[in-house]
């Protein structure tokens, strides 16, 4: 499997003019998920800059705590998706509400590192980059050159971290499963 990064995103056209920014449609789950799943594959490289800058301040100030929150956070997420992988409870809950499985990592996370005392550490390196990220995807409103690229991952012709962290969570953009599994069944 060849993993490729994500070009970085030019910055106006991640912060572009409130224009190009509107509140999701929370009636209709499925178009927001959507546009969440386009939005993190589109923008994934931007999401990590962002993310290493707080991470590396949060870090400079607590490396051994941010060390410590990044290890277990790590360790409850592969331990909750492996689980996933195993129990038919677990999947569909990962599948049908992956805002909620997240949230449950994160909360299991949360009480992990709260036992050795870096509950500040964890709130301010990693749960609020995640958060930030979270409140850019669902606002930010989808380009053409956006949807074009996301279906490039989707087919496989592209393999990106976000891809395969999506994949972990198994979520893709609504249309793009049938796709999949129509070129996957045409190779075999």
């Amino acid at each position: 499997m060849d993993v490729n990064l994500a070009p970085l995103r030019a910055w106006d056209d991640f912060f572009p003019g409130s224009d190009r920014f509107a509140r999701p449609d929370f009636r209709d789950i499925s178009k927001w998920n959507n546009r969440v799943v386009s939005n993190l594959l589109y923008y994934q490289t931007n999401y990590l800059v962002l993310a290493a800058m707080m991470v590396s301040v949060v870090g400079f100030l607590s490396p051994f705590n941010m060390i410590l929150g990044g290890i277990v956070v790590v360790l409850v997420f592969t331990g909750f998706v492996w689980a996933a992988h195993n129990k038919d409870v677990l999947r569909r809950l990962k599948k049908q509400y992956p805002t909620t499985f997240v949230m449950v990592v994160m909360v299991a996370s949360y009480f992990l590192i709260s036992m050795f005392g870096g509950v500040m550490v964890f709130v301010f390196g990693i749960t609020f980059p995640l958060l930030l990220m979270f409140i850019h995807a669902s606002l930010r409103l989808r380009n053409l050159k956006n949807k074009m690229e996301n279906k490039l991952e989707g087919i496989g012709l592209k393999r990106t971290p976000m891809g395969i962290v999506l994949d972990a969570l198994e979520q893709q953009e609504e249309g793009l499963g049938k796709l999949t599994d129509y070129l996957s069944k045409a190779r075999e």
